[in-house]
């Protein structure tokens, strides 16, 4: 049996009631669709800003699709779980902030409860080609995606041993 962290039960409830549950819906425009945000491209990096209550994604222009995705997921981050103008946080906790997007990216990219659905056996380059075609993002981001996967997997397992 699989337990979720409290990321993966977070994630997973927000695409259900989200009404994304498989991987047809799986995408930026869906999502921001759903939640009534509005995503421009523009020159600068990536970045989720809120002007007025509302929240706006902008995406850097000519990043490939997959990069998009990675990129729209590491900003949803920043639109649900955090506030303020990090520009004005310290540097450590505007690190921390960061470090939390990026965990949630991998997460929001490639949810495990639709990971749960595949025949994978581990990051094995064959499983590593699937995630990355299925779930539209790089390959070294669905080889990162699935070691955690199976890392979290297994220590599950082990603890349940002892």
């Amino acid at each position: 049996m699989y337990y979720y962290t409290h990321l993966e039960d977070y994630i997973t409830h927000f695409y259900k009631q989200l009404g994304i549950t498989d991987l047809s819906l799986l995408s930026f425009q869906e999502i921001a669709t759903r939640l009534g945000i509005k995503v421009f491209y523009w020159s600068e990096c990536s970045q989720a800003l809120f002007i007025e209550g509302r929240a706006y994604i902008f995406l850097e222009e000519n990043l490939s699709p997959e990069k998009e995705w990675q990129d729209f997921c590491h900003e949803l981050c920043h639109v649900l779980l955090h506030s303020g103008n990090q520009f004005n946080l310290p540097p450590l906790f505007h690190q921390y902030q960061e470090h939390k997007a990026n965990n949630f990216m991998y997460h929001a990219c490639v949810p495990s409860f639709m990971l749960e659905r595949m025949e994978l056996y581990g990051a094995t380059k064959n499983d590593i080609l699937h995630v990355q075609q299925q779930f539209n993002v790089e390959y070294e981001f669905a080889e990162t995606r699935l070691n955690k996967y199976f890392m979290n997997k297994y220590n599950h397992i082990y603890w349940i041993d002892k």
